[in-house]
């Protein structure tokens, strides 16, 4: 995976550009308690590095669940809405959301240095995503995720909230 600081912060995450008033816990670049990720393009995957705090933690120096899951949920939501948008040439992405999705939590996440978030479209509709998702901690695959993620319509409480 290119690292993702390679273009330094100047280079504006797909959250940034398309959703800079979002308060999402997860992904809202505006909620300062929030965990802020920030996920970029790189060809048919989207990428994203983030940093653990120790009030991340389930117990020292491991990253708690709920944490990874909401680290891959919002990812892996951005890959399909990124996704939805090149496949329909529009130049803004649709409002999706979580219809479901699962996680595998395969080894404990250590918090000592940045994880990575890799996340890639394996199926889609003009309308719905399925998403696979990769959460990597010094080198190694430390849980995985498989979610279906939908564009919302008028009248959805999520509509236009990027």
């Amino acid at each position: 995976m290119p690292p993702v600081g390679s273009r330094g912060m100047s280079e504006q995450s797909l959250q940034e550009k398309y959703a800079p008033q979002n308060s999402c816990f997860g992904c809202g670049p505006v909620n300062e308690k929030g965990l802020r990720i920030r996920s970029f393009a790189r060809g048919d995957e989207v990428v994203c590095e983030w940093k653990p705090e120790p009030y991340h933690e389930a117990f020292p120096g491991m990253l708690n669940g709920g944490i990874i899951g909401t680290l891959l949920d919002c990812h892996s939501n951005w890959a399909a809405t990124w996704h939805l948008m090149q496949r329909a040439g529009a130049d803004h992405p649709p409002c999706t959301v979580t219809a479901d999705y699962s996680i595998k939590l395969l080894r404990p996440t250590p918090t000592d240095a940045p994880v990575q978030l890799v996340a890639r479209v394996v199926e889609s509709t003009e309308t719905r995503a399925i998403v696979e998702a990769e959460l990597i901690a010094h080198g190694k695959i430390c849980a995985t995720s498989r979610g279906t993620f939908v564009a919302v319509k008028p009248g959805h409480p999520a509509y236009h909230r990027w």
